[in-house]
């Protein structure tokens, strides 16, 4: 009789289990935003994960776009994908709860994110993100007050002024250009303007390969480019190039152009009542390569360097961004909802803290009490009482190891302390606690009940009715 095959335990490609103290700072982090993004006037929503496929419509770049880009399945007679954003499935939302929704309305969503792509270090899957988005409004303040949101949210998140910058620009001046530059085929404008935002990872001559013919990855891959022009690609070039606001003005005379400067104006104009204000800067390199933005577009850019896969120091980049989307409702509606969002990759923003080390993460392991004699036990549960009703993380060794099993197991949860708790001490009415903080280094060679009472690395004994107050002392 043959042996049944036994499953092999391995995670689909490009997908990862997370556990311990990153989760408790990515928890950390969400109620940070949150409780900001309630600060601001917005309030929660949640919606499935699952969208019918043609709701969530075709607005990623060519390489992620559904249904290449997204998850999916024929349900009966339905094709139903995983979200790969929560913008879209709020438009689905917005429009069919409008008419009970107040206007106008701002929301804010936490929740994972699918992309059927490429995985490669550090590219998943599936991801983070949260959104706040106001919808049924035309007005620019709406736009200026997401900057403001972003600028405040990540002060909050515990970043440094000078360690981020959110980078405004408007879709209406890339388009005004391709429009006196005489682009007309839809397609062709889509791909240059996704060209054009492909600029901090491809560079220059990058960009300027995917304006013209096309361009050739390190691995081989050919990506097609828009087909413009030498003069054309030449005039995109050198808008992205241009570092000043006040630039804008004699480079184009195009109505759409002049527009965007005039919404633009108005933003940076709004967001100088904020004390945060020197942190809000136009950027022409701020494109968006979604399909749906209409108006005004943000980016919340990290300064501060990291090392890549190779070692290399790179700055960071982006952690978020949105922008204003007058349409994409509208495919549900013969009214116009216009609308303005932000969006945060939680992943990211938890990556960049942690390279920085901002944040120094509370140890939330448990203090763990030792058993000695299973006849014990009602004693050891006084304890446990003792700390759970303070507050303490605690538990009570439910294995059924020697005493060094015990301090092994302790050592591999991180606890920050043991509570030796025998005979001896019950009759006596103290505890000895051990801080694995200090003596870690003692543990292995300590056997014995013995050895561990007699060592005094790192140890205390204290009355139990101050087990709480010495336990406090020392986290």
């Amino acid at each position: 009789m043959s042996k049944q095959k036994k499953l092999k335990p391995e995670l689909a490609s490009g997908f990862r289990d997370r556990k311990g103290n990153e989760l408790i700072l990515k928890d950390r982090l969400i109620e940070i935003i949150k409780r900001n993004f309630q600060l601001f006037g917005f309030e929660p929503l949640e919606t499935p994960g699952f969208e019918l496929s043609e709701n969530i419509g075709k607005f990623l770049p060519d390489e992620d776009r559904p249904m290449a880009g997204v998850f999916g399945f024929k349900d009966e007679k339905d094709w139903i994908s995983l979200r790969y954003d929560l913008t879209a499935p709020l438009a689905r939302y917005v429009s069919e709860n409008f008419d009970n929704l107040s206007k106008p309305f701002k929301r804010y969503q936490v929740g994972s994110v699918w992309r059927n792509e490429k995985p490669g270090p550090g590219r998943y899957r599936e991801f983070t993100q949260i959104d706040a988005d106001i919808v049924g409004t035309k007005s620019v303040s709406a736009d200026a007050d997401m900057c403001v949101l972003l600028v405040d949210t990540l002060n909050k998140c515990g970043l440094d002024k000078n360690e981020y910058l959110i980078k405004v620009s408007n879709r209406k001046l890339i388009q005004g250009l391709l429009e006196e530059l005489k682009v007309t085929s839809d397609l062709k404008k889509l791909t240059a303007i996704r060209a054009a935002d492909k600029l901090d990872r491809v560079g220059i001559s990058g960009v300027k390969a995917l304006l013209g013919k096309g361009r050739k990855d390190k691995s081989g891959d050919f990506t097609k480019g828009a087909g413009l022009t030498e003069n054309q690609s030449e005039e995109i070039i050198n808008f992205l190039k241009i570092d000043s606001f006040s630039k804008l003005g004699n480079l184009s005379s195009n109505l759409t152009f002049k527009e965007g400067i005039s919404e633009l104006n108005e933003i940076l104009e709004l967001t100088k009542l904020n004390k945060f204000a020197d942190r809000i800067k136009f950027s022409s390199a701020v494109v968006r390569g979604i399909e749906y933005y209409t108006g005004a577009i943000f980016e919340a850019n990290l300064l501060f360097k990291v090392k890549n896969k190779k070692g290399k120091e790179i700055e960071f980049g982006s952690v978020g961004g949105g922008g204003r989307y007058d349409d994409l409702i509208s495919r549900f509606t013969q009214s116009i909802y216009p609308a303005t969002g932000v969006s945060i990759g939680l992943d990211r923003l938890l990556y960049a803290i942690t390279q920085k080390k901002m944040e120094k993460i509370k140890d939330n392991n448990p203090v763990v009490i030792c058993v000695f004699d299973k006849k014990q036990m009602s004693q050891y549960n006084k304890l446990l009482t003792l700390l759970r009703s303070s507050n303490i993380n605690s538990e009570i060794y439910c294995g059924d190891g020697s005493l060094k099993a015990q301090m092994k197991y302790a050592d591999k949860r991180n606890a920050p302390a043991v509570i030796l708790y025998g005979d001896n001490e019950i009759k006596s009415g103290i505890v000895t606690i051990k801080n694995l903080k200090l003596g870690k280094e003692a543990s292995a060679d300590l056997k014995t009940r013995e050895d561990w009472t007699s060592s005094k690395t790192a140890q205390i004994t204290a009355k139990v009715e101050n087990l709480v107050d010495e336990i406090k002392k020392l986290l």
